[in-house]
């Protein structure tokens, strides 16, 4: 199958960045796929090994290593993943100052050179870092996104898919809310091969498996002892770029900027969205019980208390 003429870039070649690559190479995303870091050997070095693993999978993409920006010149979408990982004992927030520099000098040659192209943020804290990118890229707010919830929810399933027995592939979950310890898993809507959560397991079991999801980075991070997850995460970048890029119209839960959706104003957000050729085509409203409500309102803190620490920082 022939591969569209497109381009696109991974920004960092971490754990995150390289799997990212590859999962795009793979799936054919694009044509030419750019592998951009300040490390430029490992840049230059994964590109390669990927380039000579073409003759075993058989896959057309060209991969490129490099630390110089115009090498990211007219690229179609970004997926940025470049920052500090958690280490453990560390928040997303504890990221805050020294990403916030990260992503501010990124989203310069994005601007620069790439100025018709998508951004997929998934730096920490993400929610924060990806309203960062949106207004230092000056990007409508539908072409910039975080990855968030399809991370969540995945980690979400797994867990649900473990306790009921049932394959992972037949449950359906939903998290929204920031990136982070304040999460809003939406258990009503959770469902395997369509029977809800509830008819399955009990009440304690349900919230276990939330606050399990809420803490799920850091479940890995206290693990690995040495760094933070990065196949699921990638994973989930690949499928927010594939939708877009395909123009698929898949429903995925990201980090989308909100404009009196769910009763906020002016901030990113995890939330249902359609995303298509246009980027966030649709935010999908669901109603939301009391619960959900006010969870939702100490997520929506929790992000503004972030960015009120960047406009300290003077990087807002």
């Amino acid at each position: 199958m022939a591969i569209p003429h497109r381009k696109l870039t991974v920004v960092g070649a971490g754990y995150v960045g390289m799997t990212c690559a590859q999962l795009c190479a793979q799936k054919g995303l694009a044509s030419e796929i750019v592998v951009i870091d300040i490390d430029e050997g490992r840049a230059k070095g994964i590109a390669l090994d990927l380039n000579q693993m073409a003759a075993i999978e058989g896959f057309s993409s060209r991969l490129v290593g490099t630390a110089d920006p115009k090498d990211t010149r007219d690229s179609d979408l970004f997926i940025v993943t470049a920052g500090l990982p958690r280490k453990p004992g560390m928040s997303r927030s504890d990221l805050l100052e020294t990403n916030g520099k990260i992503v501010t000098q990124v989203a310069g040659y994005v601007r620069d050179f790439s100025p018709d192209s998508f951004v997929i943020v998934v730096t920490n804290p993400l929610d924060t870092m990806v309203h960062l990118m949106r207004v230092k890229t000056g990007f409508p707010p539908k072409r910039v996104i975080g990855m968030a919830g399809v991370l969540d929810s995945a980690r979400f399933s797994w867990f649900i898919a473990e306790e009921t027995g049932a394959h992972v592939q037949d449950v359906d979950a939903m998290v929204l809310g920031a990136h982070g310890d304040s999460m809003v898993p939406m258990t009503q809507f959770c469902t395997v091969n369509g029977v809800t959560l509830g008819h399955l397991v009990t009440k304690d079991k349900i919230s276990a498996m939330a606050d399990r999801t809420r803490n799920g980075g850091a479940e890995i991070v206290n693990l690995l002892k040495t760094g933070s997850a990065f196949f699921a995460p990638a994973a989930a970048s690949v499928a927010m770029a594939r939708s877009i890029l395909n123009d698929e119209h898949r429903m995925l839960p990201c980090a989308a900027f909100l404009n009196g959706q769910y009763g906020f104003e002016g901030i990113y957000m995890g939330v249902p969205a359609i995303l298509g050729a246009e980027g966030v085509e649709k935010i999908v409203e669901v109603p939301l019980d009391t619960e959900s409500r006010i969870q939702m309102q100490k997520t929506a803190g929790a992000i503004q208390k972030d960015l009120e620490l960047l406009r300290n920082l003077a990087l807002l």
